[in-house]
């Protein structure tokens, strides 16, 4: 059983229920409904079939955001082959080394042959045995992490691995057919507990014409939206509308994608009356924690672990820690449950390799309050161990980002001869030509954090390092120039006559 299944099911029994409403602004609104969604993915399913598309072969998506993507990304999986998205912006060299690194077979480029299927040369097997395990998962998806800290891993995720992350997922979030969900992150990053989620309840997914506050809102009470989807940035901008249009009839505004900043979180509830609910979201894991229950007090947390996951602390002798915790005392967050991933890509490793015994390893440290909720503390990798005193570098920022000068900040850890580790700060000033200076900034730590926490220098820098979906780069800048050089040598396409179909 696929999730194509379940559509399938849906298109029967309520074939004129709306699937997508997409705003064309001035033009209205177009309605896709599941019969006709359905007719559209059967058709792509059966040209690709024709054109030599194999159940498992690794199958490339190029598309605009909105229901063009989502019907031939439906298509590839109807089709029996294993979806790649690909962000819009990687086309000439940039698509040819990302084909290399996912091993490609096909790609389906909507501005190219009117979206036809282009098989590509010499993609190779991903397993050391032709990929025969590769296959045996029955391979529905792979995407490329967001390479916050390290090299992006290739996480594939198999049909029956789909179907058990949604289930679990919805055990919480109980979408269902009466839900609007208003959509507003890039369809390429993110799909699986979001799109194939929606649809496979019988939701409705709102697509609007922008992310302006105006045009989210306008659309969204034409379209009656009852659930929101999307990251802080774009709750930022509803938060400061000066307009008095409201959010009448939304039962969850869910924020992912990024940390939540509590100013983001208070300005959003102030505006529309009702909390937003931070969830976290790892693509090797679905969604095992979610701030559903103390969002209005607790906004900044992450909520409880969902009933079907085991979430818990490793300290650095591989020990689960028992009992709530504190900032002062944190541990690896470690997670098991239904959905994990199936295999890496590149290396090959499978799924039995990576979860034990530990389970899920995020790299993220945390800890849990009295109530049972998760905190996130940071990155391990961007812990600063300063003279036998830990903290991480993002305890710094949330301080650093409520100066009125700053426009963003990230904040690492430098290598000291005598203390170990220092931190230093990157900073990005609201006004270029005159930025605050460093007593200013140090002595707008100094009022909400001891004296180790300070950074110890202030790096003025035109924008901050960001992965490919937007998220904050962890790594210092020093190990991120070695990385860099590091992955370009990797990268390097193995022929110059590397494919390119765009």
């Amino acid at each position: 059983m696929t999730l194509l299944d379940d559509l399938r099911e849906r298109a029967r029994t309520r074939p004129d229920h709306p699937a997508l409403l997409v705003d064309e602004g001035a033009g209205g609104t177009q309605v896709h409904r599941y019969g006709e969604l359905l007719e559209t993915v059967e058709t792509h399913a059966a040209r690709l079939r024709a054109a030599g598309l194999r159940r498992g072969d690794r199958c490339g998506l190029l598309a605009p955001q909105g229901p063009e993507f989502i019907e031939r990304a439906l298509g590839i999986l109807a089709a029996g082959g294993c979806l790649v998205p690909i962000p819009e912006d990687h086309r000439g060299p940039i698509f040819a080394d990302f084909a290399r690194q996912a091993h490609l077979h096909h790609v389906v480029d909507s501005a190219v042959g009117g979206g036809a299927l282009c098989s590509l040369p010499d993609a190779g097997p991903v397993d050391g045995a032709g990929d025969e395990q590769f296959r045996a998962l029955d391979p529905a998806y792979l995407r490329f992490t967001s390479g916050t800290t390290s090299r992006r891993k290739g996480v594939i995720l198999g049909h029956a691995t789909i179907l058990a992350r949604l289930s679990a997922a919805n055990r919480a979030l109980a979408i269902g057919p009466d839900d609007r969900v208003l959509w507003l992150l890039p369809l390429a990053h993110h799909f699986v507990v979001s799109i194939l989620l929606y649809l496979r309840e019988g939701a409705t997914i709102l697509l609007p014409s922008g992310s302006l506050a105006r045009t989210v809102l306008d659309f969204a009470k034409r379209a009656r939206a009852t659930v929101f989807y999307a990251s802080p940035y774009h709750y930022r901008l509803l938060g400061k509308d000066p307009s008095d249009v409201g959010l009448a009839g939304v039962r969850l505004a869910i924020s992912t994608a990024e940390g939540l900043h509590a100013s983001v979180a208070e300005a959003f509830a102030q505006r529309f009356g009702f909390p937003l609910s931070q969830a976290l979201g790892i693509i090797e894991v679905g969604l095992p924690v979610a701030n559903l229950h103390a969002a209005a007090t607790k906004p900044t947390c992450l909520g409880r672990p969902l009933p079907d996951y085991d979430v818990w602390l490793r300290d650095e002798d591989g020990e689960r820690i028992l009992g709530p915790t504190s900032p002062e005392r944190t541990g690896e967050i470690c997670i098991r449950g239904p959905g994990l991933l199936d295999a890496y890509l590149e290396p090959w490793l499978p799924a039995a390799q990576i979860l034990e015994p530990d389970g899920f390893r995020t790299g993220d440290q945390g800890w849990f309050d009295a109530d049972g909720d998760l905190h996130l503390a940071g990155r391990r990798a961007s812990r600063i161990s300063m003279a036998g005193m830990k903290f991480f570098g993002e305890e710094v920022e949330a301080v650093l980002a409520t100066h009125p000068g700053l426009r963003e900040c990230r904040v690492f850890a430098r290598e000291h001869p005598h203390l170990g580790e220092v931190p230093v700060a990157e900073i990005v000033p609201a006004d270029a030509a005159a930025p605050p200076t460093r007593k200013e900034l140090s002595d707008h730590c100094r009022a909400a954090l001891p004296g180790y926490k300070i950074p110890r220098e202030f790096r003025v820098v035109d924008a901050l390092a960001r992965t490919a979906t937007g998220k904050l780069r962890r790594a210092s800048a020093e190990s991120e120039a070695e990385s860099e050089a590091e992955s370009e040598a990797d990268s390097a396409p193995p022929h110059a006559s590397s494919p390119d179909p765009a």
